[in-house]
């Protein structure tokens, strides 16, 4: 298969994790590959990945910023082909207490982030899919969208608000050959807890789903034009189903119990 016969994908939150694994999945089922990163191993990731023929364009971008999605798409647009898929993954968490464990500026980050940018790259790259009449779109979302989420509220926010704007769009292309898709997995063994703060909390002392499956499940899901998939354990599909009947003021007590900080350490 020529380069210009391959499908193109663009994976955002690329050099580690679930955006790390879809990338390789994408490659396995012989996508060529735009792979964004805020780090500089992107560009490890890109060599890896490309080792199997694959062209992967790797880019360094800071997506919490109006220019960083700009870059992005500049790139895009500089292969000069169509993005046959886009997976917006990139994302982070923010853990503790609102009011006296973190910052403003850290949770304004995971709002520009999380939300601004999966709602920049889809307006600037899904138009070009509805002109041609074919794409696919998949947000990385979290069962954390079902239910409200004490000490980490802005991030289980800012999923739920993935979890809409994924339905919402969904249905306004509904007939333009275009699908949007979910990902909602649950606790993954990724380095999330670490960097947002919340090791010692319950959550992230239980189990946890290996990424690649997570990722297999994604991948899957958006090629079969499904509307969301909650990947992973049977523990986050009760989740979600839970989130569907409870209470909010229920299932936000329930949530405490696994976010707060300290949850995770054994009682003495």
């Amino acid at each position: 298969m020529s380069a210009s016969e391959r499908p193109l994908a663009v994976v955002t939150g690329a050099s580690s994790g679930i955006g790390l694994e879809l990338a390789k999945v994408f490659v396995e089922h012989g996508f060529d590959l735009v792979v964004a990163a805020e780090n500089d191993a992107v560009h490890d990731v890109a060599r890896e990945l490309a080792a199997g023929g694959a062209r992967v364009d790797p880019v360094r971008a800071d997506l919490a910023t109006f220019e960083g999605n700009e870059d992005l798409v500049a790139v895009v647009e500089d292969v000069g082909r169509p993005v046959d898929a886009l997976a917006v993954n990139a994302g982070v968490g923010v853990g503790g207490d609102f009011v006296d464990d973190s910052d403003l500026r850290t949770h304004l980050r995971v709002v520009d982030l999380n939300i601004s940018s999966a709602v920049h790259l889809a307006k600037r790259l899904v138009p070009a899919m509805v002109e041609r009449g074919a794409g696919r779109v998949l947000f990385t979302s979290s069962v954390a969208a079902t239910a409200p989420g004490p000490f980490h509220s802005v991030y289980a926010a800012s999923k739920a608000f993935l979890a809409s704007f994924s339905q919402a769009l969904r249905e306004e292309l509904r007939d333009s050959g275009v699908t949007v898709t979910a990902l909602m997995p649950g606790p993954t063994d990724t380095d999330f807890f670490r960097r947002a703060g919340m090791t010692d909390t319950k959550v992230a002392t239980g189990p946890k789903d290996d990424p690649a499956d997570v990722a297999r499940a994604g991948f899957k899901a958006l090629m079969d034009g499904d509307d969301h998939v909650v990947a992973g354990s049977l523990r986050n599909k009760a989740q979600a189903a839970a989130g569907r009947v409870l209470p909010d003021p229920v299932k936000a007590r329930a949530m405490r119990g696994m976010t707060e900080p300290g949850s995770g350490n054994p009682r003495s």
